[in-house]
């Protein structure tokens, strides 16, 4: 009986097929409900990239997430998986970091990745060696903290609204209104002036989102060079099939 999620393709000796070609790079292989895990070690994680490109023909990066296990030494580990187009298959390739540990970015290789790094920077403060433009992209610019991360919590730090005196949104510290969160059980007539346990929130107004600093280099696709499939996939798309419809004269 096989894993509950859709059909993908079997390919047989393929993990001894990736095992040989990562060499000393791979760590560990783990094979479960159909799907391939590789885990690399973390500074030859570009060069596992290229080799799995190249050598294997995953040509696409479909996704990057990260994962948090607080108690492990290398808390985080960031999973990559990659699209065979060719074979009709998939596999994962994982690498584990910490909070100061920097990961290889493997924007060279597919300019995707840009945008995917940037996710786990601002879900788990994972940080990417070369990445260029490691910014927030999915929380405001003037956020604090790592989401994902198992230790975040669940209120927050700080709440957003719009504010009809000041005209404009504000950031203020989270208020938990809950009655007997703030009661004071040896003052029954007043509530507590103290801060309880947990409650530790940060004071007064929270500055508002900065404006996000300007980007050098903007993020286009300019040739079919830059998708990142590599040589041997970029040579195969200019090819034409014999019976491709031919472009009328003065046609753009």
């Amino acid at each position: 009986m096989g894993h509950s999620a859709p059909k993908i393709a079997m390919i047989d000796g393929i993990a001894q097929e990736i095992a040989a070609l990562l060499g000393d790079m791979l760590i560990e292989t783990v094979d479960h409900a159909d799907e391939l895990s590789f885990t690399v070690v973390r500074e030859k994680l570009a060069e596992a990239m290229v080799a799995l490109r190249d050598g294997a023909q995953y040509q696409q990066l479909m996704e990057i997430a990260g994962v948090d296990y607080p108690d492990r030494p290398e808390r985080f580990e960031v999973c990559y998986h990659l699209l065979s187009v060719t074979r009709n298959h998939r596999v994962r390739v994982k690498v584990s970091t910490d909070e100061d540990l920097p990961v290889p970015t493997v924007t060279h290789i597919w300019p995707v990745a840009g945008w995917l790094e940037r996710e786990v920077f601002d879900m788990y403060g994972v940080v990417f060696e070369g990445n260029t433009d490691l910014r927030r992209i999915l929380t405001d610019y003037g956020f604090k903290g790592h989401p994902q991360r198992k230790d975040f919590p669940l209120t927050g730090f700080v709440e957003l609204r719009y504010s009809e005196e000041d005209k404009r949104v504000v950031y203020e510290p989270v208020k938990l209104a809950q009655d007997f969160r703030s009661f004071d059980f040896m003052s029954p007539w007043e509530g507590a002036d103290y801060i309880l346990p947990g409650d530790e929130k940060a004071h007064g107004e929270a500055p508002g989102a900065p404006t996000p600093p300007p980007v050098a280099t903007p993020k286009v696709t300019e040739k079919p060079s830059d998708t990142g499939a590599g040589a041997a996939a970029n040579a195969e798309a200019v090819k034409k099939s014999d019976d491709a419809p031919v472009k009328p004269e003065g046609k753009i």
